[in-house]
């Protein structure tokens, strides 16, 4: 008896007939082996071309890498809002006292400059070129192009010093080695290159151009300032004597009625006596205030260094813990306050504290002092806002000054607050 079915016979003689067929099919033992040979050497012989070509473009990618490093170093950047993101801090590499002394030493900087121009010490050339064996020729072709390429470095310098500041002033030193190494390689063939002294002068030149401006805004604003005092003692000196006028006024007026009052004293019988003496001391007393009232502005217009020193803020324009400590000598403190919240400010100034002191400037000094780190503006030093609580105010004020200033702790910003429910009542319609 068969131990296999009819299926399983037909399914063995299909895979005898199949490994016959791959016995057919299969090449002998040398063949296989000549063939993996040779795709063995095939493939070393492509691995050979691609590592060949990975090596070739390796090369190249150093090389475009070493340009793109160059290239970097040549770079010049313009763009506005970069070079405001990136400037460092300036270092003056001269210390004159004012814009005159600059203007002066720019001045011999630049007659240096005319006098190398003229000594032909400014470029220098191939003094043995010759055109067509002509060493005429030749001075002349190297003159020209000394000339021109002169004129070419002095046009760019003079563009990139009349337009620097605070934040280019590296890229503009940059240019202008830039222009030198350029021009030196156009008249490379002639050996026309600008001369390290001339490069050297017009650095010192953009550098002190540079300084020379920042000096000029420098005192442009403290001249700005001593106008500003000498508008505040002119307002002071006619609020004087309109104060006084005022008070002369009054006076008069209180000593007329005291003559009347007196006659009337002479003449008045016992019973009105009463009366008249009672209005006479009421007169009496308002002569005694005036009188005071001329004392204190006397002595206002005699000590100049009374006076007040306000604490303000703004919280519509600068926002919370941001105050303006300064001082007046005005008669009327509110008024320089109200003058600060002109147009140059969408709000008016809340004031937190007014406080009249025989010795205005030192109180206000102490209050500086204490908080010099924390000034908004560190560049201009007679800006008077800080970064501070009314806290730490409180606290220099009492220590140096009176502990019994009283303080106003929530500025009311009436129209700043308003303008915040308007405007969100405006974008709910």
């Amino acid at each position: 008896m068969s131990l296999f079915g009819k299926k399983e016979k037909e399914e063995i003689e299909r895979l005898n007939l199949e490994i016959e067929n791959l016995k057919a099919a299969m090449p002998s033992e040398s063949r296989t082996l000549d063939d993996i040979n040779r795709k063995i050497s095939s493939s070393n012989d492509e691995l050979s071309r691609v590592e060949e070509n990975l090596h070739s473009r390796q090369e190249e990618l150093n090389d475009t890498m070493e340009e793109l490093r160059k290239a970097k170093c040549q770079l010049i950047e313009t763009n506005e809002e970069v070079l405001m993101q990136s400037f460092g801090l300036y270092t003056p590499r001269y210390s004159f006292m004012n814009a005159d002394e600059y203007k002066a030493h720019l001045l011999e900087i630049r007659a240096k400059q005319k006098d190398m121009i003229k000594n032909k010490t400014a470029v220098s050339g191939n003094t043995n070129w010759t055109v067509n064996g002509n060493e005429s020729k030749g001075k002349k072709m190297v003159s020209d192009m000394q000339k021109l390429l002169l004129r070419a470095f002095n046009s760019e310098c003079d563009d990139v010093i009349e337009h620097v500041k605070y934040n280019n002033i590296e890229a503009s030193e940059k240019r202008i080695t830039s222009s030198r190494d350029a021009i030196s390689k156009l008249g490379s063939i002639m050996d026309v290159s600008i001369q390290p002294k001339y490069y050297r002068l017009k650095i010192e030149e953009l550098h002190l151009a540079f300084e020379y401006a920042q000096k000029k805004q420098q005192e442009k604003e403290e001249q700005k300032e001593a106008r500003a005092r000498m508008r505040e003692e002119a307002k002071l000196a006619k609020e004087i004597e309109e104060e006084r006028k005022k008070l002369e006024k009054e006076q008069q007026h209180y000593q007329n009625a005291l003559q009347r009052i007196n006659a009337q004293l002479e003449a008045a019988s016992e019973a009105d006596r009463g009366a008249i003496e009672e209005k006479k001391a009421e007169l009496m007393a308002q002569l005694a205030k005036i009188d005071k009232e001329f004392a204190d502005v006397d002595y206002r217009e005699a000590n100049q260094r009374a006076g007040y020193v306000y604490v303000i803020s703004n919280i519509g324009a600068f926002g919370e813990n941001v105050y303006k400590i300064g001082m007046t000598r005005r008669l009327d403190p509110h008024d320089r306050v109200d003058e600060l919240g002109d147009a140059s400010v969408p709000f008016n100034f809340d004031i937190h504290a007014m406080i009249f002191s025989n010795d205005a400037p030192k109180l206000e000094a102490a209050l500086h002092n204490a908080f010099a780190d924390r000034k908004l503006n560190f560049v201009n030093q007679r800006r008077e806002f800080f970064n501070v609580t009314l806290d730490e105010i409180k606290q220099v004020v009492r220590e140096n000054y009176d502990k019994s200033v009283e303080f106003v702790e929530l500025a009311p910003a009436e129209q700043y607050r308003e303008s915040l429910k308007l405007r969100a009542a405006a974008k709910k319609d």
